[in-house]
């Protein structure tokens, strides 16, 4: 295998045997050389006809012209494309994507169980296929790494965190960002303002403060960073980086407001009239900013209890 891939052999011949025991017509409504030719030159690649200089001369004679001269599966044989084993992880991701574009596939229905069929087999080798942008309200996709960033799992570990008697109330949430991350992003941005509340309630009861129940996510931070010292104006003057630990307390401040108000944007809630535009990238946006914060407001409230400057109220 080469060093560009950790595709194994394994997973491309489950999902090629996939889409040729499923009768998948890989090329959609396209011709054959129309739908290689968005992601490769064809015309700078050989022929391996004699009579043709280019490979779209070839492909087009044996694909469309007598569309019967090659097996409908000669594409994953041809190693001119390299979809074949030990070839570049980018090239299969590619064509992958491509399968599942709007100008390919026009039923959402067949386009999502074939993202969910591929993302399945592509998981255990640390890939999948994720919304990038849309065209026309259609979705566009690309191939990426599942090790980017928290992924589409956080690994928060709540279960190794002594305070929280209930681990599953924030495991809850965070489940249901990783389902809705790609396939229902509006929810999972809903989910990242519901994490960060539940938490911010749980460390406010357990410390036996008081809150109205009216209070939204920013009044509940708010109490949750004074009860902790998070304030930026607790950071003594003379600590080292105390300017820049400053600026950084301020801005979490800032990212619980932003997070609060993207959920009113872009996710569930407030009776929407018309249909969300969050895109992937804006629930990943608000899962990055949500782990950030949840981590940070574990280790600090553990750190305070360890030290003997806050109790866990009886």
């Amino acid at each position: 295998m080469s060093p560009e891939s950790r595709i194994t052999e394994l997973t491309r011949r489950r999902i090629v045997d996939w889409l040729i025991l499923g009768n998948v017509n890989w090329a959609g409504r396209l011709e054959e050389d129309a739908f290689l030719a968005r992601i490769y030159d064809l015309d700078s690649m050989e022929s391996g006809d004699p009579r043709f200089d280019t490979a779209r001369g070839d492909i087009w004679q044996h694909r469309v012209h007598n569309p019967y001269d090659w097996p409908d599966d000669w594409i994953f044989q041809d190693r001119r494309f390299g979809l074949h084993q030990g070839s570049p992880d980018e090239t299969f991701l590619k064509f992958l994507s491509e399968l599942l574009h709007p100008m390919v596939r026009s039923d959402r229905d067949e386009v999502e169980r074939l993202r969910t069929e591929f993302n399945e087999a592509l998981a255990p080798d640390g890939y999948e296929i994720v919304q990038s942008g849309s065209i026309s309200g259609h979705p566009l996709y690309e191939g990426r790494s599942r090790s980017s960033f928290h992924g589409s799992l956080p690994q928060l570990n709540l279960e190794q965190r002594p305070l929280l008697t209930n681990h599953r109330v924030l495991q809850e949430h965070l489940d249901r960002i990783r389902d809705g991350v790609d396939r229902d992003s509006a929810a999972a941005i809903a989910s990242c303002k519901e994490l960060v509340e539940s938490l911010c309630k749980i460390i406010l009861d357990r410390s036996g403060v008081e809150y109205p129940a009216h209070d939204d996510v920013p009044q509940l931070y708010r109490k949750v960073a004074e009860l902790l010292a998070l304030k930026a104006e607790s950071v003594p003057a003379s600590a080292k980086g105390s300017e820049t630990a400053q600026r950084i307390l301020r801005t979490l401040s800032t990212t619980v407001q932003c997070l609060a108000e993207l959920r009113n944007q872009l996710g569930l809630g407030h009776g929407r009239t018309t249909s969300s535009p969050a895109l992937t990238r804006h629930a990943r946006l608000a899962l990055n900013s949500t782990v950030t914060i949840t981590e940070f407001l574990l280790d600090t409230w553990q750190e305070r209890v360890d030290k003997g400057t806050l109790s866990i109220a009886s």
